[in-house]
């Protein structure tokens, strides 16, 4: 695992070109991989990696070339099947320098080319330098576990594991894209390729680009979720072998590594599951750690020290707290570079801490499954939902919905009434392509009011919906209802906001590398091509899958409820010990200042949610993202951190074209 960074001058061949800048760029993502530096550079390209050691700890230095000494990587990630890759490779003649992963990666590339993608189980980042075309390769993994950002200006194509990185080169100038932020307090993130800032994109999951001397960018997909073929099982015993088979050999994967590896135990079906997967695969002793919560309302610990007493693992939680939440929120936003609607990223922040306290630098998670097969409450709102509108008039229908989000006290305790006036929003546009999130994303949009007048009327003709309609699969309309949802859940939420603000950056921020089974894209397809009744039966959420884990866990988890994982907001920003820089960023002259939200209605938000009955979730998500917002542009616009000393040395490699 590694952060990478680069500067290719593409637009003339010039020494003239700001080489020195990419040191900059390494060194202000140097936790993502502290073990060691190295750069590559010529007169048309310069690029650099940080690297987290993993696999091949003595001789996997970067930049590395391939044995014709033609090609020149930077990468970060893991390719899972590199044993197996390398073995190919070695039969087709090539020899190897190293053991590394790195090395198989840029082989491959330079005897297949771009097909090498296809080959390739992994999590992944990574730029290949082609000396003979002059031309730099950039690809991202299937789901964009691992991020890839991109900027061009003055000539020069700029690239980086992290935005921060991109801001080191001379001649950026970073502004918020205000589109993004409707997209963002409508979807939870942006809709890949765009990110907060002008200017500045990422490299969409399952994409790869090609970046050519005198003919710019290209950018093409090399693979897509597709809900398009179901396979029909002879039963759902039949399927629930075959997942096991296959999530099973994705954790035996993902067990590879020349360092200890161990697991987030969350006390749910699926980090449960991953973990009693991992001692089956190697019984040896296992570190698991989770998150545990002073406040009640959103503690699991006690699911957690029963599934770490019957898997017999070595277990560690970090108890949070409002105060450490609060405490460590500007870092949060610092590494994750994008406004949030929820304060859930900080606690994770904290536990890979802990994590990295203990030298520990992988970590298995449960990412995914809630995605792949159907386990958030999203997936049953939208069947009850078209269940309903068959029959508008019906009264038993909608009490159904009583069922939902058992964990926001608003809508649990909601009366009947309620309930059909707030889950009736466009109930019966079952044709819309979005239905199942209309609901999600219209509530959402409501914190857009906080927007100030000059931005209300800059994006009052930008529909962000519009922009998603044109970017879904050709074949989108022909699918299930829950496949459009669960498509829709995991290109824009997953891939830009779970993966990214709970996932890569807070485990990164401290130099931990997460691993996800569920993401292997095996499991994706074969979940792909499920029937829905085994991955939704009735309201069953997730049925495959608790049937695979029957045998491996306790009953108590695989049959409780579903608790979504989130975090304290109003107690973190608000009553008695509000943090000085909350104080400091939503005061009215520095919200004025900002140019972004009305400082009347941001006071007014303020008073409103210290009272009891007007601590919403929707009032507590407008606070978070207000507050996120604001230190976005204070720490990379209006006064970002100054450069400190130096902390990478990388080794340097010149060559002359």
């Amino acid at each position: 695992m590694c952060g990478i960074a680069g500067i290719f001058n593409y637009s003339a061949l010039s020494n003239e070109f700001p080489k020195d800048s990419v040191i900059d760029m390494l060194d202000v993502i140097h936790h993502r991989g502290p073990d060691e530096s190295g750069i590559y550079s010529n007169n048309q390209v310069c690029m650099g990696s940080v690297r987290l050691s993993i696999i091949d700890l003595t001789s996997g230095q970067q930049p590395l070339c391939d044995s014709s000494e033609n090609y020149w990587i930077v990468y970060n990630g893991e390719i899972f099947n590199y044993i197996e890759l390398r073995e190919e490779l070695k039969s087709l003649g090539y020899k190897f320098k190293t053991t590394s992963d790195t090395e198989v990666l840029v082989q491959l590339y330079a005897h297949y080319g771009k097909n090498c993608l296809n080959k390739l189980n992994g999590q992944f980042a990574f730029a290949i330098w082609d000396k003979r075309k002059k031309e730099l390769f950039l690809a991202r993994d299937r789901v964009g576990i691992r991020p890839l950002f991109y900027s061009v200006f003055n000539g020069l194509f700029v690239f980086g594991s992290e935005i921060k990185a991109i801001f080191q080169c001379p001649g950026t100038d970073p502004s918020i894209n205000y589109n993004s932020l409707k997209q963002i307090f409508t979807f939870w993130s942006t809709i890949t390729p765009y990110t907060i800032f002008n200017n500045v994109f990422e490299v969409p999951p399952g994409h790869y680009a090609i970046v050519k001397q005198g003919k710019g960018i290209e950018v093409n997909r090399f693979w897509t979720l597709d809900y398009s073929s179901i396979t029909p099982f002879k039963s759902i015993d039949d399927a629930k072998e075959e997942l096991s088979f296959l999530i099973t050999d994705a954790v035996r994967l993902r067990l590879r590594a020349d360092v200890q590896v161990a697991a987030y135990l969350s006390g749910g079906l699926d980090s449960t599951y991953t973990t009693a997967l991992i001692k089956s695969v190697d019984h040896s002793v296992l570190n698991t750690y989770s998150i545990g919560f002073q406040d009640a309302e959103y503690d699991e610990t006690k699911y957690q020290k029963e599934a770490s007493e019957y898997l017999q693992t070595k277990h560690s939680a970090r108890i949070c707290s409002s105060t450490d939440i609060a405490g460590i929120f500007p870092s949060v936003m610092w590494h994750g570079e994008m406004p949030i609607l929820r304060t859930s990223p900080a606690p994770m922040y904290l536990l890979s801490q802990k994590v990295r306290q203990d030298n520990i630098k992988v970590v298995i998670t449960g990412e995914g499954a809630d995605e792949m097969l159907a386990g958030y409450d999203i997936f049953k709102e939208d069947k009850i939902r078209r269940f309903w509108a068959n029959e508008p008039a019906s009264t038993c229908r909608p009490a159904l919905l009583q069922q939902l989000y058992p964990y926001i006290a608003q809508l649990h305790n909601a009366r009947p009434g309620m309930l059909k006036f707030f889950y009736g929003y466009k109930l019966q546009e079952t044709a819309n392509p979005f239905y199942s999130h209309l609901l999600r994303w219209n509530n959402t949009s409501h914190i857009q009011q906080f927007f100030n007048k000059s931005i209300i009327e800059t994006v009052k003709d930008y529909d962000p919906l519009s922009e998603l309609d044109a970017m879904l699969s050709a074949n989108y309309s022909k699918w299930s209802g829950l496949a459009k949802a669960q498509y829709l859940e995991s290109n824009i939420f997953m891939s830009s906001y779970l993966l990214s603000s709970q996932g890569d950056r807070m485990a990164m921020a401290n130099s931990v590398e997460g691993r996800y089974p569920f993401l292997d894209y095996r499991v994706i397809e074969f979940a792909a091509k499920l029937p829905d009744r085994f991955k939704l039966n009735g309201l069953n959420e997730k049925f495959i899958l608790k049937k695979a884990a029957g045998n491996h866990i306790p009953k108590s988890i695989n049959e409780r409820p579903k608790q979504a994982y989130r975090a304290p907001i109003s107690s973190t920003f608000l009553g008695k010990n509000v943090p000085e820089y909350v104080n400091e960023i939503l005061n009215e002259k520095t919200i004025n200042d900002f140019g972004i939200f009305d400082a009347e209605q941001v006071a007014n938000l303020r008073k409103k949610i210290i009272e009891p009955n007007q601590q919403t979730e929707m009032n507590n998500m407008a606070l978070t993202g207000i507050i996120s917002t604001q230190l976005i542009v204070k720490q990379f616009i209006k006064s970002p951190s100054p450069r400190g000393a130096k902390r990478v040395n990388p080794r340097i490699i010149i060559e002359k074209n």
